[in-house]
């Protein structure tokens, strides 16, 4: 059985443990168990697509906060491997950092702690996604949530 239309070629991106990407026109999706090693693989996929893609410096390394920031919640809610969908996409309006997980009950929430409390070891990280993805929100999907994120071009 082909499952590929003749007009259209086989992607070739094979699967590794816990890994398989889907390169989109403008960024990729990246399905993946949760741990260290692919959130190294996920942050060196968002520099190399997004400075592919004509995004400043600066834009990446927010676009790689926000990602990291999402993914440690996802870990953080769920545990470690949870299954993620990391989707990363430069566009005109800025680049979209989406990230999935399957657990739809939890959600994000600010901690309350300020962000020059000398104090706190956490709960800053919401915020930071506030400062640099104003109007970030969450979708429930039929197997989870989906955490959307537009960060500005610079």
């Amino acid at each position: 059985m082909n499952l590929n239309p003749p007009h259209e070629p086989a992607l070739r991106h094979p699967a590794t443990l816990g890994h398989y990407l889907t390169p989109t026109p403008a960024g990729f999706s990246l399905h993946m168990s949760a741990s260290p090693r692919n959130l190294r693989a996920v942050r060196g996929l968002t520099e190399k697509t997004l400075l592919d893609a004509g995004v400043s410096p600066n834009g990446v390394d927010c676009a790689q906060l926000v990602l990291a920031e999402l993914y440690s919640n996802a870990v953080h809610a769920c545990g470690d491997y949870v299954p993620l969908v990391a989707e990363v996409e430069a566009g005109a309006a800025g680049v979209w950092v989406r990230l999935h997980d399957p657990d739809g009950r939890r959600m994000p929430w600010h901690s309350g702690v300020a962000m020059n409390d000398p104090e706190a070891e956490s709960g800053r990280g919401l915020a930071i996604v506030d400062v640099l993805a104003p109007g970030w929100d969450v979708m429930p999907t039929p197997v989870g949530k989906q955490i959307r994120c537009l960060l500005p071009r610079d």
